[in-house]
C-alpha cells in the first residue's frame, strides 16, 4: 500500500501522469492566486469556511423538523488516543533533538557549524523577507513539480556542475579558513 503510494506521488512529482499533475498543480496555483489577488489570508479563509458548514448544518436541522425531512445525521469523529500518543512521541523526540543540535552549536565548539546554521538562517530571513508566507509556499510547492523533473531530465549535467562547485565551495572555506577562522581563539581548545 506505502509503496504504491509512492509511486503514485512520484508519477505526480515527475510528470509522468500528467493530468493528475496538471490538476495538481492547477489546484495549487488557483488556491494561491485566490490568496494573493483577493488579498484573503489563509486563517481567515478558514474561519470564514467553518461559519457557513456551521450555519448550514444548523439551519438544515432546525429546517428538517417543518420540512419533514429526515434530519442530517452528522457522524461521530474521534481521533484515536494511539495515534496521537504515536505523533506526540516522534514530535517530542524530534524536538528534542532539536535542542540537543542548538545546545552544541551554542557551545561553541564547532565553529564551522555555528557558521553555516548562522548563514542559512540568514538567508531564510533575506528570502522571507522578500516573500509573504503564502507566496513562498506556493514557490515551494511550483519547485516540487519542476526540480524534479530537470534532475531526472539533466541528471547527469546537474551532477557535474554540483561537483565543481563543492570543489569551489572547498577551496574558498580553505581560504576563509585559513584568514579568518584560524585566528580566532576558542574557549577551551588549543592548538596543537
Amino acid at each position: 500500500m506505502r509503496t504504491m503510494k509512492r509511486k503514485l506521488a512520484a508519477d505526480i512529482l515527475l510528470w509522468r501522469n500528467r493530468r493528475s499533475t496538471g490538476v495538481v498543480l492547477g489546484a495549487g496555483t488557483a488556491f494561491w492566486i485566490f490568496f494573493e489577488l483577493m488579498q484573503y489570508h489563509l486563517i481567515t479563509f478558514i474561519c470564514h469556511l467553518l461559519i457557513v458548514s456551521l450555519a448550514a448544518l444548523f439551519l438544515w436541522s432546525n429546517a428538517s423538523v417543518f420540512i419533514h425531512k429526515s434530519s442530517l445525521h452528522i457522524p461521530h469523529v474521534a481521533l484515536p488516543e494511539e495515534c496521537v500518543h504515536q505523533v506526540a512521541s516522534a514530535l517530542t523526540i524530534e524536538i528534542n533533538r532539536a535542542f540537543v543540535i542548538v545546545r552544541e552549536i551554542g557551545t561553541g565548539r564547532d565553529l564551522k557549524k555555528f557558521l553555516s546554521v548562522i548563514a542559512v538562517l540568514w538567508v531564510i530571513s533575506v528570502i522571507g523577507s522578500w516573500f509573504n508566507f503564502m507566496t513562498l509556499f506556493y514557490l515551494f510547492f511550483v519547485s516540487l513539480f519542476t526540480l524534479p523533473l530537470l534532475y531526472e531530465k539533466y541528471e547527469d549535467q546537474v551532477d557535474a556542475l554540483g561537483e565543481k562547485a563543492m570543489i569551489e565551495i572547498k577551496k574558498q572555506y580553505a581560504v576563509f579558513d585559513a584568514k579568518v577562522l584560524s585566528q580566532i581563539p576558542i574557549a577551551g581548545f588549543k592548538k596543537d
